[in-house]
């Protein structure tokens, strides 16, 4: 194999590896984004339970099927 052919190979795979760097770098900044809204939530509902206000006012239930 001449030095062209090699040096022409070596730019394609750079190429591809460049792409797949920018993809897996969008995945990750997504999942990251993702991962931020679910602590955000857990956060919450933390407060939530911790606060009790995740009881609902009885009053405003429906009774079960059964009664």
């Amino acid at each position: 194999m001449d030095h062209d052919s090699r040096i022409d190979a070596l730019e394609i795979r750079l190429a591809y590896s460049e792409r797949t760097i920018e993809e897996l770098n969008a995945a990750l900044t997504e999942q990251w984004g993702l991962i931020e809204a679910l602590r955000r939530r857990l956060d919450q509902m933390e407060e939530q339970v911790r606060s009790g206000s995740y009881i609902a006012d009885p009053a405003s239930e429906k009774p079960p099927p059964h009664y």
